[in-house]
């Protein structure tokens, strides 16, 4: 029986009207409990990157859920341990036990915490919590409590070669109504993450005999060029809009010290992942170093990555990517345990995240009190017609359009015209000049 039988009955003046469990007791009494029939995985790349959905199907005809288990450089490691593994372990379960499912599934493999496993857990994930809120009748921020705020705020990404064409970029999206900006700097001569840039023949040049030609990065020119656009940013726009800046984890931990000092002046919203997941514990060295706010986590696969920082309150927001860690289940105690220590969320949503991914982040930004803010990715048009739902973008907001469940669909015919154009891979490595590897 669903929602709206249930408020009709109630409403026929029934004897029952009052006692509501009682009535659903009795509608359901005989009738065989609500079972997973299918598990379908979509793969499908109308943009750039290989999307990985999951379709669960039901007993009850029609009823089915769809969630997010992208992984895009290992997709189909993914859709090999959905098909293989958590398809048999779900066939006959019950879709409204979303913690026990989540819970044995997590153990299933006893070797836990893997970024593959924990992705196919999301898809999962997302798909029994999208089925319960059709079921209910209700979008699934309702089903976590309810808003707290009317749409989400987002971030936008101004990245640019030089400075005047990154102080345009900025002015362009404040006239749109963003409050908050990302900015990234091209390193003349060398690579750099978030901007396109190429590595000179100049540079090249310097590097020792024997290495190969590859992008090159190094620390110290970037960490000198982040200064200077910060210090021509609040020169010329003020500090009336919150800048943010990603590291991306690139620079060896005393620099990313030196970085975060430095930047005081220019008062970020928050500086992205200064130390890679390796180095985690010197947040408590630079905790006690800066008052610039520190945002970390989209690599962290395990609790205990992300436990001592909260914990020590070494970070002001969590950033993590929601399908890595299990989905939306486990992303609800993280975001929860965050609030007891005054720590703020900022999920990662770049176009690694599916328009499904992008809606489960929507639904609990709307009901976490802690909530920071939102990584903005714009989808295409294409996109929007292989995922019908996907949440609106204005003005700097996401709006949900509170169907129930997720409020977002996937038409697999259109989906099936954009099959993978590769298996995923690498996204390529940088080196320093001396031929070192960078991470990541």
């Amino acid at each position: 029986m669903n929602r709206r039988h249930a408020l009709g009955f109630l409403s026929s003046g029934s004897a029952l009207a009052g006692a509501p469990h009682q009535l659903f007791a009795q509608q359901t009494r005989g009738l065989p409990a609500l079972k997973i029939t299918d598990v379908k995985v979509i793969l499908t790349q109308p943009a750039g990157d290989n999307l990985v959905i999951v379709k669960l199907l039901t007993s009850e005809p029609g009823l089915y859920g769809i969630g997010c288990a992208t992984h895009r450089e290992r997709p189909l490691a993914v859709a090999t341990a959905i098909e293989q593994y958590m398809k048999p372990f779900l066939l006959g379960k019950n879709p409204e036990n979303i913690e026990d499912i989540w819970q044995s599934g997590y153990v299933a493999s006893y070797f836990r915490s893997g970024v593959t496993l924990n992705n196919a857990l999301s898809g999962v994930d997302g798909a029994l919590w999208d089925i319960l809120g059709k079921r209910a009748g209700m979008p699934v921020y309702k089903l976590l409590g309810g808003r707290v705020r009317a749409a989400v705020p987002l971030y936008t990404h101004a990245t640019a070669a030089t400075l005047q064409e990154l102080e345009d970029k900025v002015r362009q999206f404040i006239a749109e109504g963003y409050r908050h900006v990302r900015v990234q700097l091209a390193v003349p001569g060398f690579a750099t993450y978030g901007a396109s840039s190429l590595t000179s023949d100049s540079v090249q040049k310097m590097r020792p005999r024997g290495i190969d030609p590859s992008p090159v990065f190094e620390p110290t020119a970037y960490v000198n060029n982040t200064i200077r656009m910060f210090e021509h940013l609040r020169a010329r726009i003020g500090f009336d809009v919150d800048l943010l800046h990603d590291v991306h984890e690139r620079v060896p931990p005393p620099q990313a010290v030196q970085l975060a000092k430095a930047l005081e002046p220019y008062r970020l919203f928050f500086l992205e992942d200064p130390f890679a997941p390796e180095d985690v514990h010197w947040f408590g060295i630079l905790r006690q170093q800066t008052s610039t706010p520190l945002a970390m986590g989209e690599l962290f696969v395990n609790r205990n990555e992300w436990l001592p920082l909260v914990q020590n309150r070494w970070i002001d927001f969590i950033r993590i990517h929601i399908s890595a860690i299990g989905g939306l289940s486990l992303a609800r105690k993280v975001q929860c345990c965050c609030e007891m220590f005054g720590i703020r969320t900022a999920w990662h949503g770049p176009g690694n995240v599916s328009p499904i991914g992008h809606a489960v982040n929507m639904h609990l930004d709307l009901a976490s009190f802690n909530f920071g803010i939102q990584e903005e990715n714009r989808f295409s048009q294409t996109t929007r017609e292989v995922f019908p739902g996907a949440p609106e973008i204005s003005g700097g907001y996401l709006y949900a359009n509170d169907k129930p469940g997720l409020g977002i669909d996937i038409d697999e015919k259109i989906a099936a015209k954009f099959p993978y154009k590769t298996p995923g891979g690498s996204r390529g490595n940088d080196r320093r000049l001396d031929g070192t590897i960078v991470r990541p």
